[in-house]
């Protein structure tokens, strides 16, 4: 098929906006962490962020590779979340979103890409698919400690390290400030791939 007359042409570009977008509302909520002292999550946003710029590169990639770069501009039609940027909704209404673009968005979009002759996009698109399915989870498990007040508290003792030192701290609940740096509870680093498991 034609990539210039495909559907999947038009769901790169979805994609790409999508990604954009998604890099921005984390840049947002990074700047809301901050504005609460809550730098492991400021962090954890820009990670995201970046991520999300990464993906949208891959889809602005292959656009131009695909139409040989004779691509001035693809109309899109399609519903884009904005949502206040408070951590309180925010973290548990961005997992809802990247769900959405795991589960189905990004799969569908990899079985028209398949279906049109471009299996080099599908797999991506399915790659794209498992690190939003990652950050869904990532973002639920914040949203749900934050909701909770337990950001900082476990059942069992947990290791609580200072991002900006490496002052580490056993303990059921973090420090409130860095006995060596003294820097504030915010600065503490979540294990998420070790909660995650």
């Amino acid at each position: 098929m034609d990539f210039n007359e495909s559907v999947t042409k038009t769901n790169l570009a979805r994609s790409f906006a999508a990604e954009c977008q998604a890099g921005a509302r984390y840049q947002f909520m990074s700047k809301v962490a901050i504005s609460q002292q809550l730098q492991f999550i400021s962090d954890t946003m820009k990670t995201l962020a970046k991520n999300e710029m990464a993906h949208a590169k891959v889809f602005y990639d292959f656009i131009l590779e695909k139409s040989s770069g004779n691509v001035r501009n693809i109309p899109i039609e399609a519903g884009f979340p904005f949502e206040m940027p408070d951590l309180k909704s925010s973290l548990l209404e961005e997992s809802k979103t990247e769900t959405s673009e795991a589960q189905n968005i990004y799969p569908s979009f990899a079985r028209i890409a398949k279906d049109e002759g471009f299996p080099d996009i599908a797999t991506q698109f399915e790659l794209v698919a498992k690190v939003e399915e990652t950050h869904a989870r990532i973002l639920k498990y914040l949203s749900d400690l934050y909701q909770a007040n337990k950001l900082y508290k476990r059942d069992s003792q947990t290791e609580w390290k200072c991002s900006n030192c490496g002052h580490t701290h056993i303990a059921k609940e973090g420090f409130k400030m860095c006995p060596l740096c003294k820097l504030p509870q915010g600065y503490i680093i979540i294990d998420l791939e070790k909660e995650l498991r």
